[in-house]
């Protein structure tokens, strides 16, 4: 009578199921016999039997409830080492982010125009390297355009210039002094 009443009571919830969970758990309940059925010594899940524990725990709650071949950490373990996997290799397969190199013969070609052109700026040099069909940014031109090697010339035109002019160039100096009546008088 006892068993009679357990039985009537367990199928009682059970009429309530959804049909949606009630087939995920006949589904996973004839994989696990199927993997049993397959391989009888020691019960190893290939890699589709993985595949579908990962998949079947993100689409019904109730997975835990079937599982009785493996552990439940062990296919949340699965699942995190997919996930590992899959970040490895968009990390392997990606084109490598940030800038890129200019190369050496690019740079001579910005620094001989810079230097054989002085009152050229980035855009124009741009532009020319854009006919040469260079592909570069004007800003990566500005930017090697700053780190061009000056010419030493027009510092020795200036000293020049000023060593020619010594004589002609005035130097004064204006001062006030304060006297004792506080009147201000300019002096050279």
């Amino acid at each position: 009578m006892l068993r009679l009443m357990r039985l009537l009571f367990g199928l009682l919830p059970q009429s309530f199921r959804s049909r949606c969970a009630l087939l995920l758990e006949i589904l996973a309940l004839r994989q696990q016999l199927a993997v049993l059925r397959a391989k009888h010594p020691p019960p190893k899940l290939a890699a589709a039997d993985k595949l579908f524990w990962v998949i079947l725990r993100r689409l019904w709650p109730g997975w835990k409830r079937v599982l009785f071949l493996v552990e439940p950490e062990t296919v949340i373990g699965w699942h995190r080492a997919g996930f590992k996997l899959y970040w490895k290799y968009l990390s392997r397969h990606r084109t490598p982010a940030g800038r890129r190199c200019v190369s050496r013969e690019l740079r001579e070609h910005i620094f001989r125009m810079v230097a054989e052109n002085p009152t050229w700026g980035a855009p124009r040099i741009y532009g020319e390297l854009k006919i040469l069909g260079f592909d570069i940014s004007e800003r990566t031109v500005l930017r090697w355009m700053r780190k061009a090697p000056r010419n030493p010339e027009p510092a020795k035109r200036w000293a020049a210039f000023l060593s020619n002019h010594r004589e002609a160039i005035a130097a004064m100096d204006f001062f006030t002094v304060p006297t004792l009546t506080f009147c201000c008088t300019a002096s050279l």
